[in-house]
């Protein structure tokens, strides 16, 4: 098998039990780059000279008999709206086209300390606003599997990385689907885990749970053995979970039988979803039943979710990007300044009502996980669309309000606090593919984790790779 295409698991035991070097590991993802990136835009601050002084270190570090890490000579990219020490980080802005932060974020230095290599940053939108990758800086990313078409976002270039074989693994975040809508797209895995399983530092909203990071990978496995890295407790996070993140990468149990699952195609009928999705999707009770899962058509009710998220969202929005309105209004996208401004129309009482609906909302989730242990339902409402189009403007025939709604399957889950994945589920008839969205309860991630592994084994879209991402490894 290409190296490029090897799991994560496998690279660390190949370069652990030196059959590989960290330094051949390294050559072939840039061999990949050089050849895979040009066509997506996936990659967009290449630090190749780095990477490769990084991977002579690793190698001798092993040579010597030192102790390393669990992703030790591993490649990794870095989304570009997280700091990264000596590394050009634009957040997709030209106010920040030339900006070097001084210090790594927490995510970033989790997986420096574990021994992964970064080879770059990742391309995303103008402060990782909406899903869909494209930012005056470096452009559009594009699909690895249809280059005419979207990456999704914001994680989008860390998608479109890991499916081309530029990296192994990536690290990304999550406000509104910025994980699972890119893994969506572009057949790989994106998990967003429950708020502080993952601790964020620094944050200007530290208390906040509408954003969360997580991990990227081709496989369940993977993702869980980046989660293993990624999570644990930190005391500059104040929800952050104390549950420590190695047993994340002990090995997922993928008997399913007499799990309770609740099946949605549509939420109830809360979302229009493009038909072509739902085909490639009508077959998840069928899959799920033959895990030996017990599956019903049911849906929470997740009444002012979209209230709660559309208010919160203003609201940290404002506190994140106001400051940056008032120094250089022509400088942000109209979409970016309307969401800036509608956080500062927001008064007190509604901000209170939508904790209160929050609270309420969150009442509701747990007693629908006593009923049952998962829900799945789509990733994303459509299949990946124009790469020339901001966002959706219809859905099976329902015109798209804003550049938010078209991503509801995404963002009414964000707000409940459940652990929530997207794995491969197949392609529509032009070989686009299609997500499955895998929920559980807040703070049951592992098991999140377990049913996504149950069906990436028995679909086994998970390996179906992009044709323009063909590699000479």
């Amino acid at each position: 098998m290409e190296v490029v295409y090897r799991t994560a698991g496998e690279l660390a035991h190949l370069v652990r039990s030196r059959a590989l070097s960290a330094r051949e590991v390294v050559a072939a993802h840039l061999d990949q780059v050089e050849r895979a990136n040009p066509p997506v835009n996936a990659i967009v601050t290449l630090t190749a000279e780095r990477a490769l002084a990084q991977a002579r270190a690793a190698d001798e570090r092993l040579a010597g008999g030192a102790e390393v890490g669990p992703l030790h000579g591993i490649v990794v990219v870095h989304k570009d709206t997280h700091d990264t020490e000596g590394v050009r980080t634009t957040y997709g802005s030209p106010v920040f086209a030339d900006h070097v932060p001084d210090r790594d974020e927490l995510v970033v230095a989790r997986l420096r300390a574990a021994g992964a290599i970064s080879i770059g940053k990742s391309n995303v939108p103008e402060f990782g606003a909406g899903s869909h990758t494209f930012n005056p800086v470096f452009g559009a990313t594009r699909n690895p599997y249809a280059p005419d078409r979207s990456a999704g976002g914001s994680s989008g270039g860390a998608a479109a990385a890991l499916a081309a074989g530029m990296c192994a693994l990536a690290e990304g975040s999550d406000m509104g689907g910025s994980l699972r809508n890119p893994a969506s797209f572009c057949n790989v895995v994106g998990f967003r885990p429950s708020p502080g399983r993952v601790p964020s530092w620094p944050s200007r909203a530290p208390w906040s749970t509408m954003t969360v990071q997580g991990p990227l990978a081709r496989t369940v496995a993977d993702a869980a053995l980046l989660l293993s890295v990624l999570a644990g407790p930190d005391p500059r996070s104040p929800i952050a979970l104390e549950a420590p993140g190695a047993p994340f990468a002990e090995p997922l149990d993928p008997d399913l039988s007499g799990l309770r699952v609740a099946w949605t195609p549509d939420l109830g009928g809360m979302i229009p979803v493009d038909p072509e999705v739902a085909a490639v999707l009508a077959a998840t009770p069928t899959v799920l039943t033959g895990l030996g899962c017990r599956v019903e058509p049911d849906s929470p009710d997740l009444s002012g979710a979209d209230e709660v998220f559309r208010t919160l969202r203003a609201w940290q929005f404002e506190l994140t990007h106001g400051e940056l309105l008032d120094r250089h209004p022509h400088l942000l996208k109209p979409t970016l300044r309307d969401n800036i401004a509608a956080g500062r129309r927001l008064t007190g009482p509604e901000v209170g009502r939508a904790h209160v609906l929050h609270a309420a909302l969150h009442e509701r989730v747990c007693e629908f996980f006593t009923r049952y242990d998962v829900l799945v339902l789509p990733v994303s409402q459509v299949a990946p669309f124009p790469v020339e189009l901001e966002y959706p403007t219809e859905i099976a025939g329902q015109p798209m309000s804003d550049y938010l709604e078209w991503m509801r399957s995404a963002y009414l889950i964000s707000v409940t606090g459940c652990p929530a994945l997207s794995v491969p589920a197949g392609f529509t008839p032009a070989g686009l593919p299609v997500g499955l969205q895998i929920v559980t309860a807040p703070r049951a991630d592992r098991l999140a984790l377990r049913v996504g592994h149950a069906v990436e084994v028995a679909t086994g879209f998970g390996r179906r790779r992009p044709e323009t991402s063909r590699s000479r490894s």
